[in-house]
């Protein structure tokens, strides 16, 4: 499984269209092959950061949703809205056998 946290950081006068944005982009996301999970989150330490966590079956998955066009785009308008660039973190995760 691939697990991306990514987040942005809006301006005063841009947070909530890029909240819309983003709340477009996981449901698009979440219907897309291979995605286990998709959700945005607002930092409670950081009323201004969308916070990005989803779960993916396979690098294969994921690199296909990099490439669609709407992603390509919401990325895009974080950068041009955003505070300041948006990052993104990708770890290659399995469960844990705890006990």
């Amino acid at each position: 499984m691939i697990v991306v946290l990514g987040s942005i950081v809006a301006k005063p006068d841009t947070f909530e269209v890029l909240k819309r944005l983003g709340l477009e982009h996981v449901h698009r996301s979440r219907s897309e092959p291979g995605c286990i999970s998709h959700a945005v989150h607002v930092d409670t330490e950081n009323p201004m950061k969308l916070v990005f966590v989803e779960k993916w079956k396979d690098a294969a998955a994921l690199a296909t949703h990099f490439k669609v066009k709407a992603s390509i785009d919401f990325v895009n308008k974080g950068r041009e809205m955003g505070a300041e660039a948006p990052t993104i973190e990708i770890y290659e995760a399995s469960p844990a056998k705890l006990g």
